[in-house]
């Protein structure tokens, strides 16, 4: 790593930033996954919040997401810049250059955390510092770098903003945000374990520890399957809190017996095979894991829509 980061320091290039290279520093498709879970996080809360709050609250919250890849892409240029998938972005492409990234992701951060505190709670705006830190400087500085249970306990980080969209409404934590925590937490590692698996030689190539990369991919399809296993009841037994109902339940059993298909599938697949179909069964697995989150988070919200107009749940 000391040879990439040496290398960063001699790496230029002309190009000139735009606005849209900003926009791409605060990485949008993972903020978007910040915001909708945030935002069903504090819908679902058994406490109504004024909507100008709700609004609010929910903007301060992307603005710490946006802080917290700001950071993460100033840290992580080296690799970026070696690494096919994110070669192209600011930082590493030399649009950005690395204290521009640094610099906003700091100043984001701060705004982020004291509006929230003034527009929602401060437990909330504490939630969302620890977060943004977790994310920087446990994930991004250290595990990542260290350890191949990167994506496990880093993923931590991308399961708090339900909890801190429930606290921004009840000013606390209680079962049901814990476990919406907990299906984030446990979706994370097979989500991006089918990532690596495809994306392997890029990892390899940074150095980065991914599981695929210290213990073989047959290790990774396995541990996917563990996962994947551990996630379901975490899933359906999410139905069975007040945040679930009939309709939560039989989104939970239909996408999680998909799901643990597809792991299954994985599991059983050979190297050879998968190589000569361009690890097809495991794109389509990756991509279907992005809609199985959505879709379970789309059936809390609906789930709390039906109980307010006088129907659904238990």
């Amino acid at each position: 790593m000391t040879d990439l980061r040496a290398s960063e320091m001699t790496h230029t290039a002309p190009n000139e930033a735009g606005f849209g290279d900003y926009v791409a520093l605060l990485k949008p498709r993972v903020m978007s996954l910040v915001v909708f879970t945030a935002m069903v996080g504090l819908l679902v809360a058994p406490v109504s919040v004024h909507p100008f709050v709700a609004a609010t609250s929910i903007l301060f919250i992307a603005l710490g997401g946006g802080a917290s890849g700001s950071l993460n892409m100033w840290y992580d240029a080296d690799i970026d810049r070696v690494m096919k998938r994110t070669s192209s972005r600011p930082v590493p492409s030399g649009r950005v250059q690395p204290g521009e990234a640094l610099g906003l992701g700091l100043a984001l951060s701060g705004i982020s955390v004291l509006m929230l505190g003034l527009a929602a709670n401060w437990f909330a705006a504490t939630f969302l510092a620890f977060t943004i830190f977790f994310y920087a400087v446990i994930y991004t500085i250290w595990l990542k770098r260290s350890t191949p249970q990167n994506i496990v306990i880093g993923g931590a980080s991308g399961a708090f903003p339900p909890m801190i969209g429930w606290a921004c409404a009840t000013g606390g934590i209680s079962i049901e945000s814990v476990m919406m925590f907990m299906l984030i937490f446990f979706w994370t590692p097979p989500h991006f374990w089918a990532l690596a698996l495809f994306m392997n030689a890029d990892y390899e190539k940074a150095g980065v520890p991914m599981l695929t990369v210290t213990h073989g991919r047959k290790v990774t399809r396995n541990h996917i399957l563990g996962y994947t296993v551990v996630l379901a009841p975490i899933a359906i037994g999410a139905a069975f809190t007040s945040i679930g109902g009939p309709l939560t339940l039989a989104v939970a059993l239909v996408l999680n017996a998909w799901f643990l298909i597809g792991a299954f599938r994985i599991r059983k697949r050979e190297e050879a095979v998968a190589k000569a179909d361009n690890y097809a069964a495991e794109r389509k697995f990756f991509r279907f894991s992005l809609a199985y989150l959505f879709l379970h988070f789309t059936a809390f919200m609906a789930e709390a829509a039906l109980k307010a107009a006088g129907y659904g749940g238990w």
